[in-house]
């Protein structure tokens, strides 16, 4: 007590005569005043204390981690052109050159494809020509209206999509605010014996061992990129959602297809060990040829492994075929010569996981397919995967054509997603008019249990908002077997 009232004193007097002295004079009186009033092991002692209290009451230095953050979480909401991220101005500087307003003044800038599709409410014979967005909404941050007097006229049609392309803006901004993406730590293998659980993405994370994700915005960020490799194995995994029973779309047609696939996915123990006797012939891969491969192609590798780490006892080859294969793999660039040994260029890769190997071809399936260069084709073994074809889209439904019946050629299961329920209806009608009775439905279209959470946006027309894998189907070319009748005696 007597030590703490001396340096009162001492601090009182300091503080008395500094308004009259400078800094560097205030500081020798008092270091002189601190050592005469104090003894060494008394000055020691409130030496230390100060320190405690500076280090405990000061502002820290920001860390590595927080000093990268471009953007807090309460941050996150920017008008694209006022972004403080480049990518996302040079976004909205190509949505106000590319998109139209879909105000119904204006005459339409192409024809509708739906009757909820805005250019349907516009008319043909309007004075007032197509016009790029300019206007930017206040709530969403946006371009979407040429001018405020449009955006404020056809407000009400505009608040059905506010609210999510305002989440789509705090999506995008959180993707590049710098933060560390705990949701992107995935999980390794798991023992056996810990079955997965497919009811939907909160079962499947959890039974999956991920770390928890209690944000919904870190959810749509992970489910952005799982939806490709969980798409494919809720379809074929043995624990798959889609089943027979009522309102299960899975049809006869598809059990049969799918039973022999699983009958290779899902093996018996052999007793295989580490030992001689414990040698064991081990089965070829099962191959997923993922035809029109755009984006998927560029996911993480941990991503497209964790397909693998849902099968035990199994291997899997990917095989990405599509002249835009290799879409944001320009590090890869440029593509190994076609020689004897690799007569068509493929880029494969087979070190990062020894239960997966992928193959990438930057060319068209049917030219693959005459060649002969994945035959013989297996049920037990094979299947084809589809994501958001466009089979029926005019813009590429003409590559389609040439595919799709060497596609129903080979017996196996084709899967395929849609961006939305009418993308999906779109496809499904231009295969049926192609191919007619020449296939058999497999899973009935739906929505997809597994689907993107995350919205994106077209940068070509703002109020066309979809979600990757949004829904899924499956098909097969027909099968026809002879029956053979008793003979009449």
């Amino acid at each position: 007590m007597e030590s703490e009232e001396k340096w009162r004193r001492a601090h009182a007097k300091a503080c008395a005569r500094s308004s009259s002295v400078t800094s560097s004079d205030w500081s020798q009186d008092f270091n002189a005043d601190f050592h005469h009033q104090f003894s060494a092991p008394q000055r020691n002692h409130l030496s230390n204390g100060l320190k405690y209290l500076s280090e405990r009451y000061d502002p820290a230095e920001p860390t590595l981690e927080e000093s990268r953050v471009l953007l807090q979480p309460n941050n996150l909401f920017h008008d694209f052109t006022k972004s403080p991220v480049p990518e996302i101005r040079r976004r909205a500087a190509f949505i106000k050159q590319h998109a139209y307003c879909p105000h119904s003044d204006h005459q339409r800038s192409r024809m509708p494809v739906t009757d909820e599709d805005p250019e349907a409410r516009k008319s043909v014979e309007s004075a007032v020509p197509p016009a790029h967005v300019d206007f930017e909404c206040p709530d969403c941050g946006i371009p979407v209206y040429c001018s405020e007097e449009h955006w404020a006229d056809d407000y009400e049609n505009h608040l059905q999509i506010c609210d999510t392309l305002r989440q789509i803006n705090e999506d995008d901004h959180d993707l590049r605010s710098g933060r560390f993406f705990r949701e992107f730590e995935y999980p390794g293998m798991q023992i056996e014996e810990m079955m997965i659980n497919m009811e939907n993405w909160d079962t499947l994370l959890y039974t999956r061992e991920f770390e928890a994700i209690d944000d919904e915005r870190s959810l749509r960020q992970t489910t952005k990129l799982m939806t490709y490799p969980v798409t494919i194995a809720s379809v074929i995994h043995e624990l798959s959602p889609y089943d027979i029973k009522k309102k299960g779309r899975l049809t006869t047609e598809g059990l049969r297809s799918l039973s022999a696939l699983r009958y290779t996915l899902h093996p018996p123990r052999t007793g295989a060990g580490m030992d001689i006797k414990g040698l064991r012939p081990n089965p070829p891969p099962v191959r997923i040829f993922v035809l029109g491969a755009r984006a998927e192609s560029s996911l993480p590798r941990e991503v497209w492994v964790q397909l693998a780490y849902m099968f035990h006892r199994v291997s899997f080859h990917l095989v990405f075929i599509g002249p835009e294969s290799m879409m944001n793999r320009d590090s890869e660039f440029p593509l190994p010569e076609r020689t004897p040994e690799n007569p068509f260029g493929a880029v494969v890769e087979d070190r990062f996981s020894h239960q997966m190997k992928i193959s990438t071809y930057v060319e068209y399936f049917h030219t693959l397919h005459k060649a002969g260069h994945f035959a013989p084709y297996d049920p037990y073994f094979d299947c084809f995967m589809l994501f958001h074809p466009g089979l029926g889209h005019p813009a590429s439904s003409a590559e389609w054509e040439e595919t799709l019946p060497m596609l129903l050629e080979t017996k196996l299961p084709i899967i395929c997603t849609g961006y939305t329920e009418w993308d999906m209806k779109r496809d499904i009608d231009w295969v049926t008019k192609k191919v007619g009775g020449e296939m058999d439905i497999l899973l009935e279209p739906g929505e997809n249990r597994f689907r993107s959470l995350r919205w994106d946006l077209n940068d070509m027309d703002p109020q066309d908002i979809s979600a990757s894998n949004w829904g899924v189907w499956a098909f097969r070319g027909k099968r026809y077997e002879a029956q053979v009748k008793d003979e009449e005696k």
